[in-house]
């Protein structure tokens, strides 16, 4: 099939099932799997105008409802984590988009930055991963008491508890989650997430790639809490970079700016069943694994962001 704004042509179940696998996996983690769809779409499938950052914004915008809706029913969505993550990106993801088209056509310098940036906290998370918790405090974790319950869950089919917010001010916000307090300050959140959306409207991976493992890493809080609001934060603002790019669209008649309508709704029927489902399945993960998970998703993601870079630094040295 052929699709004329991303100009590729490809069988039509290929959207489907690469929508279908990374909002699988990565839904687990808060991630859409936005920031695996976009090489995927450049490399593999030739799609290389600023539409694609569009397009893979789109593919967030039908895929990730359905599983916000799972951790909804759940109870694991933390919503003033949530509308701090919001208020942050949304405002950060308009200067992405706009400073995507109008000065980042091919933004080689700024993505190896980002890169580095990814690889620091990927490095970050690893070293958490790494560190061995006290055998006390690893029993009593609140991740630990929740795969206790899901355990109970499975065998007895009783609902699980839900996550309580206790405090939530300008400068402080409580919740607890199987007995355990975690505790962010709203104004670090707010900046942190609008530095986020910024790369995240230039590059069109809605930012859950990133804020996500930063939630874990620095500020140490529970997988199982911050899916959720990861996910929404990544929906509302692809909402905007959508409606956004496709508004400019006639400004820039010398780019293909608005998104493949098309591919990326197949993308995103596909990422809608994946993104349910990894939701749905996340309880029975456990924790660490799903942190490897991110981590191997930001060094993957910085990797395609830094080497590219050196190569071409490289190659321009060797020629000269």
């Amino acid at each position: 099939m052929y699709f004329p704004v991303a100009g590729i042509e490809v069988a039509i179940w290929v959207p489907f099932i690469a929508g279908f696998a990374v909002a699988f996996f990565c839904s687990m983690g808060g991630v859409s799997g936005a920031n695996l769809l976009l090489p995927f779409q450049v490399s593999i499938l030739g799609f290389t105008s600023p539409a694609v950052s569009a397009t893979n914004h789109l593919f967030n915008v039908v895929a990730i409802p359905s599983g916000v809706y799972r951790f909804i029913r759940e109870g694991r969505m933390v919503w003033p984590l949530t509308w701090m993550v919001v208020a942050g990106t949304i405002p950060g993801v308009f200067i992405g988009v706009f400073a995507r088209v109008q000065y980042l056509p091919d933004p080689k310098t700024f993505r190896f930055f980002a890169g580095l940036v990814l690889l620091y906290i990927g490095i970050l998370m690893i070293r958490t991963i790494l560190k061995k918790p006290t055998p006390e405090a690893d029993k009593t974790s609140a991740e630990c008491r929740f795969q206790e319950a899901v355990s109970r869950y499975r065998s007895s089919k009783t609902s699980l508890p839900k996550t309580v917010v206790k405090h939530f001010r300008l400068t402080k916000m409580e919740y607890s989650f199987y007995g355990e307090s975690f505790t962010v300050n709203p104004l670090i959140i707010f900046t942190l997430s609008a530095l986020v959306g910024v790369v995240g409207g230039i590059y069109g991976i809605g930012g859950g790639a990133i804020i996500a493992p930063i939630f874990i890493a620095i500020f140490r809080l529970p997988v199982y809490t911050i899916a959720g609001a990861c996910l929404m934060g990544t929906f509302l603002t692809s909402v905007v970079a959508v409606i956004f790019y496709q508004a400019i669209a006639p400004f820039y008649p010398h780019l293909v700016v608005a998104p493949d309508w098309l591919l990326g709704i197949l993308f995103g029927i596909g990422g809608m069943v994946g993104m349910y489902l990894g939701a749905r399945a996340q309880k029975f993960v456990p924790a660490k694994m799903i942190k490897w998970l991110l981590a191997g998703i930001l060094l993957f993601t910085a990797s395609r962001y830094i080497l590219p870079f050196l190569y071409d630094i490289f190659r321009q040295g060797f020629t000269k």
